[in-house]
């Protein structure tokens, strides 16, 4: 096999483009590193620099035909590979954006949630406050009737009094907790 010494880069396009498959491997093994470097010089990342040198690769190779001044390669080819690292970093802020942004959502929605969750827990305390406000006969009517789950009917026997009264107190107890509730939500 006859081993082809390049001299400069314009020789080792010409080659490449005649097909010669030692002048491609040639041309990688000189530009491959300062890709990647140059590359990481965008990226701060070596995986993403070793990355983004290959698929410049692959679209140096595939355009190399098209390539009208084959001793501007150089210059031509880096500033694909630029052009790579910095569409990468495009893409990778516009995906940090949208983690971001759907962070924020979620963080907002937690915030409402725990909002909502504080809301429920005062409103609690306030009802809880103005239920032993309320006069003793009016309380226990509503703790038989609300928490025990007794029939107006049951209230009336317990207590003995009538199912009108039952109702009565009942009536009045939920009015005056509806003006202390309609206060704290206005």
């Amino acid at each position: 096999m006859e081993k082809n010494n390049f001299k400069a880069d314009k020789d080792l396009v010409l080659a490449c483009i005649d097909g010669n498959k030692q002048a491609i491997t040639a041309l990688v093994k000189k530009w491959h590193v300062p890709f990647c470097r140059l590359a990481f010089y965008y990226v701060k990342d070596k995986e993403v620099a070793k990355d983004i040198a290959q698929e410049s690769w692959k679209v140096i190779l595939d355009k190399l035909a098209s390539l009208q001044e084959p001793e501007k390669f150089k210059s031509w080819s880096t500033s694909l590979v630029k052009r790579k690292a910095i569409d990468y970093l495009r893409s990778d802020q516009r995906r940090v954006l949208k983690l971001q942004k759907l962070y924020a959502e979620n963080r907002g929605e937690t915030e409402v949630e725990e909002n909502r969750e504080e809301a429920i827990l005062n409103y609690k305390v306030i009802l809880s406050r103005e239920l032993k406000k309320l006069p003793e006969n009016q309380k226990v009517v509503v703790n038989l009737f609300y928490v025990q789950e007794y029939t107006l009917k049951e209230i009336s026997d317990l207590l003995h009094i009538s199912v009108g009264t039952a109702k009565s107190r009942l009536f009045h107890a939920r009015e005056r907790l509806k003006k202390i509730i309609k206060t704290y939500i206005v």
